[in-house]
């Protein structure tokens, strides 16, 4: 099956957000363990997203590639997560 150029566009975006975001809570804090979980999530639904692209599956291939974005996006916005101040990758708050 032929590459999907929009699967690729999230792939990559996802990609990017992924290697860019830090955990935020101080080493000690109990939400370390809750900013690891959404990396944990993100890294499995991004891996989904490779496996299905990889398939030839565009569609799974997109809903997994937006839930793994989903995870980082929702980590940065809650605080768990640092995104820097890019808000082309993520919804800030402010």
């Amino acid at each position: 099956m032929a590459e999907s150029p929009l699967v690729e566009k999230y792939l990559r975006l996802t990609r990017e957000a992924l290697a860019k975001v830090r955990v935020t809570p101080p080493a000690r804090s109990f939400l370390v363990g809750a900013s690891e979980d959404f990396l944990s999530m993100a890294r499995a639904y991004l891996a989904d997203a490779e496996h299905f692209a990889a398939k030839g599956d565009h569609e799974r291939a997109l809903a997994a590639a937006s839930y793994a974005h989903g995870w980082l996006d929702a980590g940065v916005r809650l605080g768990l997560l640092d995104g820097g101040d890019d808000d082309q990758r993520f919804t800030l708050y402010k």
